[in-house]
């Protein structure tokens, strides 16, 4: 019950502190031999293990450091804190927003200790043609990025102090509009193969930052460059009339069903951070799911209840499943 600060009835606070005792024995079955605390001995199996971040070696045994859980891959054997600060990785997806436009680059703040840096060499350009950047586009940068603007991009590297250098090189990278940004503790978010979803039944597209800011905005097709230059090269005359960054046509509002359903997928992650679950995309979905059969409205969702009801579905979930395996 951290971090959550309602005011609920007597019967809600049992309710919901039984909810989250089932949780915890749910997870303390599948991961007793992982949780460890400080000066916890960690079990390796090799002597030629390589003990990483939050482990300490004392004497013959490897301790943990912090409090979290034990990772292994292949022979190094790290723990993973249960509450941290967002530390980038290459090709980790972010989402920032622009705090200054400067000579051939953008800052960004991304949620972390140091700003980012997006290099205009390490982006599309609005006409989507891959050449080398001039004085002429150097003077053009505001028409592409200005400041408070939210921009989605990929980590590529680490400059020598210690900020990261983005990049934005793909159709799906770029600047973000007609949406809201959410902003939860990084450690809620975690890495997968896919990022970048299109919820098509509520015409919505969500991104998972790893940085954890999150975009919940309406969906915007992505176009291919080179499709779009074979028909722009076949028909000259709709060369001006395709819509790109940074040249957009007039914008319109979002019709008001969808953008009921962008604060119903913001609320869902509000109360799934405020109860500190992970973050995922069958979570929202189950918990969007659920505030819709009930016919609760946008706003109630923030209410006592409703956050009652969110940690028992996933309780019931958790256990469901783990009856399974």
């Amino acid at each position: 019950m951290r971090g959550i600060r309602l005011s609920f009835s007597n019967t809600q606070k049992l309710r919901l502190e039984k909810a989250l005792a089932q949780l915890e024995s749910v997870s303390s079955k599948l991961n007793s031999n992982a949780t460890v605390i400080v000066a916890d001995k960690i079990p390796v199996d090799e002597d030629a293990a390589l003990k990483g971040h939050g482990t300490l070696e004392m004497g013959n045994d490897v301790v943990a450091s912090v409090c979290g859980v034990v990772e292994r891959v292949n022979k190094l054997v790290y723990v993973r804190p249960l509450r941290a600060r967002y530390k980038p990785e290459i090709g980790d997806i972010i989402v920032g927003r622009v705090i200054e436009v400067a000579p051939k680059r953008w800052r960004l703040e991304i949620n972390f200790s140091q700003d980012a840096v997006l290099m205009l060499s390490s982006m599309n350009l609005p006409d989507g043609i891959q050449r080398r950047r001039t004085a002429v586009d150097e003077l053009n940068m505001r028409s592409i990025f200005v400041e408070n603007d939210v921009v989605c991009a990929e980590v590529r590297g680490f400059q020598h102090d210690g900020s990261l250098h983005l990049q934005a090189r793909s159709q799906k990278y770029g600047k973000l509009e007609r949406g809201k940004l959410l902003k939860i503790p990084p450690y809620l978010v975690k890495r997968r193969k896919q990022h970048f979803h299109h919820l098509d039944q509520y015409g919505v597209d969500l991104i998972f930052g790893c940085n954890g800011l999150i975009w919940i905005g309406e969906h915007v097709d992505v176009k291919d460059a080179m499709v779009e230059d074979q028909v722009n090269k076949s028909d000259p005359q709709n060369t001006h009339s395709s819509s790109l960054p940074g040249s957009s046509e007039e914008p319109t509002d979002a019709p008001l069903e969808r953008r009921q359903y962008i604060c119903r997928i913001a609320n869902a992650i509000t109360v799934f951070s405020a109860l500190g679950f992970m973050v995922n995309l069958d979570s929202v979905m189950e918990t969007v799911t659920l505030s819709l059969s009930l016919n609760l409205g946008v706003h109630e969702m923030l209410e006592a209840e409703f956050h009652v009801l969110v940690a028992e579905q996933e309780a019931e979930r958790r256990r469901t499943s783990t009856r399974r395996k």
